[in-house]
């Protein structure tokens, strides 16, 4: 039988009693049908999971237990951040989920000079929570416990300006004209940073900001891969090579 696992944003320890969320709560008692005494597993991003059992099911709200806890072992050794330029409406959506079940461990939104999205500070924070929400979703599906974190979007120069110098990690852009070969690559133990354009695709002046900023062009093959596709490629190849798929 499927285990239920539910995101909440609090925390979590043994004998205590709460009400999920109201979405969450809905979810369990409305769409799954799951009723007094069922078990499920919370979990808040510590790297853990909570084995709860449902204890009341109302009319507005759901309440559990949680009953243990237990140490979840299946992060990547190859911690690696996605700096995705912003694609359009459920492209994003897909690159964020599908990022998240391939172990990514954080994700930057960017607007660089080809991208097409253009967000207000309002749509910004909206698009923000929505992003976490899918990833929070997609950790429940994957069996994740810690949640890649998502920070609010920005530009790619102000992005590269924020970069620590000496965190060590190795810096690669996905480019149709990239020398580097994904098996060729040799990871420290920081990991690295995956730059990946919009629909458009990284434009001159990215081009040259990333080389300043000692980037190196990585080339998944002779095939141009759309924005959704590319990045998703780039990360399940480098967990294949390096990491722990």
């Amino acid at each position: 039988m499927r285990t239920i696992r539910i995101h909440v944003d609090q925390p979590l320890a043994i004998d205590t009693e709460f009400a999920l969320p109201a979405q969450a709560g809905e979810h369990v008692a409305r769409v799954l049908r799951m009723t007094v005494g069922d078990a499920l597993v919370l979990f808040n991003g510590d790297g853990q999971d909570y084995a709860a059992v449902i204890v009341a099911v109302g009319k507005r709200e759901v309440s559990v237990r949680v009953a243990s806890s237990e140490r979840v072992d299946n992060e990547s050794p190859l911690r690696l951040t996605l700096a995705q330029g912003i694609a359009r409406g459920e492209k994003m959506d897909l690159i964020v989920q599908k990022a998240t079940e391939l172990g990514v461990a954080r994700i930057v939104p960017l607007h660089t000079e080809r991208s097409e999205v253009k967000l207000d500070a309002a749509r910004a924070e909206k698009r923000l929570a929505h992003w976490r929400a899918v990833a929070q979703s997609a950790c429940e599906q994957s069996g994740r416990a810690v949640v890649p974190e998502i920070v609010p979007a920005l530009s790619l120069e102000a992005w590269l300006r924020d970069l620590p110098a000496d965190d060590g990690a190795l810096r690669l852009a996905l480019l149709p004209e990239g020398t580097v070969q994904a098996r060729a690559l040799d990871f420290p133990a920081s990991g690295g940073v995956l730059v990946v354009g919009p629909e458009g695709g990284l434009g001159e002046r990215d081009g040259g900001a990333l080389s300043t900023a000692a980037f190196q062009g990585l080339r998944l093959g002779p095939r141009i891969l759309r924005t959704e596709t590319a990045g998703l490629a780039a990360l399940a190849a480098l967990q294949a090579l390096h990491g722990d798929i």
